[in-house]
């Protein structure tokens, strides 16, 4: 059994570790988008150091957009 997650929350106190868990989430999210062909991909911000990276319906399929909070 595979197990998809379309939301991803990131954590961290140091601006290189962000810019990698980011990367990282936005590689995955982008596989699952591949297999539903419609959502995007959006990051929001919601405090310094807390993200969400999700699939939104309201993000264009091969898109990604951040939202800040």
């Amino acid at each position: 059994m595979t197990t998809f997650t379309d939301s991803i929350e990131i954590q961290v106190d140091n601006r290189d570790v962000l810019d990698e868990r980011l990367n990282d989430a936005v590689r995955g999210l982008q596989q699952l988008a591949m297999i539903t062909g419609t959502h995007g991909i959006l990051i929001t911000r919601h405090r310094p150091g807390h993200y969400t990276a999700a699939l939104s319906d309201q993000v264009p399929f091969g898109m990604t957009r951040e939202l800040i909070h």
